[in-house]
This record gives structure tokens, C-alpha cells and sequence, in this order.
């Protein structure tokens, strides 16, 4: 295609892909349709809540109280979307949207705020990003700029819990949690005001919320860093912004004061229990085990129908070699909380070390239907290559060998020891060039991520009398990972440019 053409090509797509943003009436870049849109929050949310700490069920009648509130002002964007508002049992400051109106704030965020009003503010702010769709904005501007650079090349030339995502997190996962642009929150501040007035909240509680995220912000807690101020930065022109929009609306409203404060008694009284809990994960972290322990015991002596904190102990046990201790800790986690992915993924990984290879399969397999996660697949995996389904291993290690990190080096490296002997040609990349003679000489690089010998290369011809055959090369080893080694196969004449003969047939690792 001729770069006029194709660059025509791409104006039609960028006129076509805009729509009218329902929230403000703009004309905007939109790839993404409201009803794809819809399917999107739809098949994440549930995901997202998993890979975040699970809905917070300790306090139902907190949770019903959140879907309150952000019903109330959701009915008032004018947008009709099937919104859901969840809390997510994590203590770092944050509140998000996926599109299709999929909304959630933690419990970190809730034992900061005051008030009903700015509790309205927080959900009315994120029910203009999912009306005024501005995640799928930013998906739609990826995609653009993924088919930018493809334009680009084609033309000048005539590509938490959340890190145990299998594969990595998707698209829309990295988009849910990304920062928002100046233009976007300052939009959903304004409309998410104006929601909340609608629906009869003092719009007040946006502006001292917006002057308590400054002043925090100011502090550089780590928390507020990590969370809510890394999607939606904190600014003076925000709080200035609110003010303005303030002297536009009526005056008064719903404070709630007293009614968030009687909400919120149950899930105060367990933040020292959370506390130490979060103190305990860092510790195990730093891989201060007895430490973590201590205070894995504290938080359930504050708070022992919490399953977080039984599962932390399992896990300063599982780092142990505890197993049977171990077990025993996720299993009272399970009996609290069955539908939480993280307590079946560390009971599995227990159940394996201790042979009980049917229960690890059964929990690892749960934990999967909850949410895919790398060390899933890489146990269930190992579990498959020692009963023998050579097949089935392969599958689960290459889902892990997508996600990077240290489990999909180990998957990789897994792949190349079952798959290398036997094609060989999916872990060693071949190119075929002339000498000056116009000899055929085979170049291979090794991609495996380890280093191999005995590679050998068949180099298909059709002999004097017409027939096809074969002749094999063996290339010098042993070759180090991404590195090139060589044949000349003496065979010609070959014309460079023209159809490789060559076949990568045989290779080993190296010892």
C-alpha cells in the first residue's frame, strides 16, 4: 500500500471512530463502543476485585450503604448504565472505574473520609469517568497509538495480588488503575459535583475533600501516593476548580455527618487489626518471618474472623517449609472467605509440597477459575510433567512463560527442557545467506534462554534425478542465549533473498 493510501486510510478511521461524549456533548476519539464498553467493565470487574483483595465482606451493611450512596448519584448523570459499586478489602487509599459504570473504592479510602458528602463526591467523581467513558478513551488512544507506530513503519519502509496476573495484566486492568489526564478529572470533578447536588448533597463535600487529598498529598504518604493520588493527582487548580463550580449550585444539602460516622463504627474499630496486617505482609516481604508472625497473631487477636489475617499466617508458615501448619491456616481463611482466589492458590501450593497431589490440583484449579494467575499454572504444570501429560504441561507453562518475571523465566526454561528435542525450530530462529561463492551458509540465534549444543540444520534439495532430499549440518556449540552461531553447507548455488531450505531438526541443552 502506497503511504498516501494508507495514511487516507487512517483519517477515514479517525473520523469514523469519533462519537459524542454523552456527559458533555464534546465530539471525541472513540474505538470503543458503549455497548463494548459495557462487555469490558463486565468481564473485568470481578477479575479486578480478585486481583485487589477481594470485595470486603466483614461489614455488609457497609457495602449496601456504599451501593446507596452511589446509586443516588449515578441516577443523575442522565446516563443509563448498569452501574455496581463495590468495596474492596485494601488499605491503600484508592477508588476506580472500569466502562459500563463497574465502580469500586477500598476500604483504605473509606476510613479517610468524613462524611456522606464527600463519600457522594469520591463515587460521583468516579461515575463521570465511566459515563463520560474516559477509560475507554485511554483505551482507544493505546490503540491508536499502536496503529500509529504500525503507520509509521509501514510507511517509511514501503509492533497488591495484581502481579500474579497469568500474562500480565490485560489492557483494560492497566487502564482502571492508570493516571488520568488534567482534562479528564477536572471533568469528573465538575459534573460529579453537579451529580451530587442533583441528588441532594452539599457539594461542599467536594471541596474539602479535594483541599484534605492537597494537604495529604503535601505529606508524600505512601499510601495516598500508591493509591488514590497516582490515578487521580491532586492539584490547588482542583481544589480552585470546586470552588468555582460551588458558588454555581445551590447552597446547603445532605452533609451526613453523623449518618457516616454510625456506618462506619464496625470498620473503624478493625483498623488497628488491619494494621498489623499490613505490617505483616511487609514483613514477610522483607522476609522477616518471625516478625511477620508476631503480627499476623496481633491483628488476629484484634480481629480473628478476618481471613486475610489467617492467610498471612499460612504464608509465614508456607515460607517455612511448614506445610501441614500451612494448610491448616488456609483452610480456616477458606472456611471465612471461599470465594477469594489467593487462599485456594496457597493451599494448592501447600497440598503439592506435601503430595497430596488430587487436593492441590483441585485448589489450584479453583483459584484459577477465580482468577489465572502465573503460579497456577506453573504448579499445575509441574504437577502434569511428574504424572506424565508431557501435553498439558506444555499448556500451562506457556501460559506463565507470557507473563515475565521470575515464574515465567522458570516456565521458559521448563518449555525448552520438554519442547527443545522435539521442535527445536520454536526455540532456535534460522536465516540462510550465500558466501562469495554463492555457497548456501545457515545462520541460527539462539532464543531460548539458555544455552544449547548439538544444533543441527536439514537443508531440503531436489537431487540429480528429480527426487526431494535431504541433507543435515551440525553447527559448532555450544551457543549462549542470544547469541548466533554458523554453517557453511557448502551446497549451492544459493541466491540471497530467495526461500530459506534450511530446518532447525535437532538440538539439546547444554550441560
Amino acid at each position: 500500500m502506497r503511504r498516501d493510501t494508507f495514511l487516507l486510510a487512517i483519517l477515514f478511521l479517525l473520523l469514523s471512530a469519533c462519537a459524542v461524549n454523552p456527559v458533555t456533548g464534546k465530539t471525541e476519539l472513540m474505538m470503543v463502543s458503549s455497548a463494548q464498553g459495557i462487555e469490558m467493565g463486565k468481564q473485568n470487574y470481578l477479575p479486578m476485585q480478585q486481583s485487589q483483595g477481594g470485595a470486603y465482606d466483614v461489614d455488609p451493611a457497609l457495602s449496601a450503604y456504599v451501593q446507596r450512596v452511589g446509586s443516588r448519584v449515578a441516577a443523575e448523570s442522565g446516563v443509563s448504565l448498569p452501574y455496581q459499586f463495590v468495596v474492596l478489602n485494601n488499605s491503600v487509599p484508592n477508588a476506580w472505574a472500569l466502562p459500563g459504570g463497574k465502580i469500586a473504592i477500598n476500604r483504605g479510602l473509606l476510613t479517610e473520609l468524613q462524611s456522606e458528602a464527600e463519600l457522594a463526591a469520591v463515587l460521583g467523581h468516579e461515575a463521570v469517568h465511566a459515563a463520560a467513558r474516559h477509560t475507554a478513551q485511554q483505551i482507544s488512544r493505546s490503540q491508536m497509538m499502536q496503529l500509529g507506530v504500525a503507520a509509521t513503519a509501514i510507511a517509511t519502509s514501503d509492533s497488591d495480588y495484581g502481579n500474579l496476573f497469568a500474562g500480565g495484566a490485560n489492557l483494560l486492568a492497566q487502564l482502571g488503575l492508570s493516571k488520568y489526564g488534567r482534562g479528564a478529572e477536572l471533568e469528573s470533578d465538575h459534573y460529579g459535583m453537579l451529580y451530587m447536588s442533583k441528588a441532594g448533597y452539599d457539594p461542599q463535600g467536594a471541596v474539602s475533600l479535594q483541599k484534605t487529598f492537597v494537604r495529604l498529598s503535601e505529606g508524600q504518604n505512601p499510601d495516598w501516593l500508591s493509591g488514590l493520588f497516582a490515578s487521580h493527582p491532586p492539584s490547588q487548580e482542583r481544589v480552585q476548580a470546586n470552588i468555582a463550580t460551588a458558588t454555581t449550585l445551590p447552597v446547603g444539602g445532605d452533609n451526613g455527618v453523623d449518618e457516616y460516622q454510625a456506618v462506619m463504627r464496625k470498620t473503624m474499630a478493625t483498623v488497628p487489626a488491619y494494621k498489623a496486617y499490613d505490617e505483616g505482609r511487609k514483613a514477610l516481604s522483607e522476609k522477616k518471618n518471625d516478625e511477620a508472625l508476631l503480627l499476623a497473631n496481633k491483628a488476629l487477636d484484634l480481629y480473628g474472623d478476618e481471613a486475610h489475617f489467617h492467610a498471612l499466617r499460612g504464608d509465614v508458615r508456607l515460607a517455612a517449609d511448614k506445610y501441614d501448619m500451612a494448610m491448616t491456616n488456609y483452610s480456616r481463611a477458606i472456611e471465612r472467605r471461599d470465594s477469594f482466589f489467593y487462599y485456594h492458590l496457597q493451599r494448592g501450593i501447600a497440598n503439592k509440597e506435601l503430595g497430596n497431589t488430587d487436593s492441590a490440583v483441585s485448589d489450584l484449579n479453583r483459584s484459577l477459575e477465580l482468577l489465572p494467575t502465573a503460579p497456577a499454572h506453573f504448579a499445575l504444570g509441574d504437577i502434569e510433567q511428574k504424572r506424565g501429560n508431557l501435553p498439558a504441561a506444555i499448556e500451562h507453562y506457556k501460559v506463565v512463560a507470557k507473563s515475565g518475571g521470575d515464574y515465567g523465566k522458570a516456565a521458559t526454561a521448563a518449555l525448552v527442557k520438554l519442547e527443545l528435542p522435539t521442535n527445536p525450530g520454536a526455540y532456535i530462529a534460522r536465516a540462510c545467506s550465500a558466501d562469495g561463492s554463492g555457497n548456501l551458509v545457515v545462520t541460527v540465534r539462539n532464543d531460548a534462554g539458555v544455552q544449547i549444543t548439538g544444533v543441527q540444520v536439514a537443508v531440503s534439495y531436489t537431487d540429480s534425478s528429480g527426487r526431494p532430499a535431504q541433507e543435515r549440518h551440525s553447527i559448532r556449540g555450544p551457543i549462549a542465549p542470544g547469541q548466533l552461531g554458523s554453517v557453511n553447507t557448502g551446497m549451492g548455488p544459493y541466491t540471497a533473498g530467495s526461500s530459506c531450505p534450511a530446518e532447525v531438526v535437532a538440538a539439546e541443552i547444554a550441560n
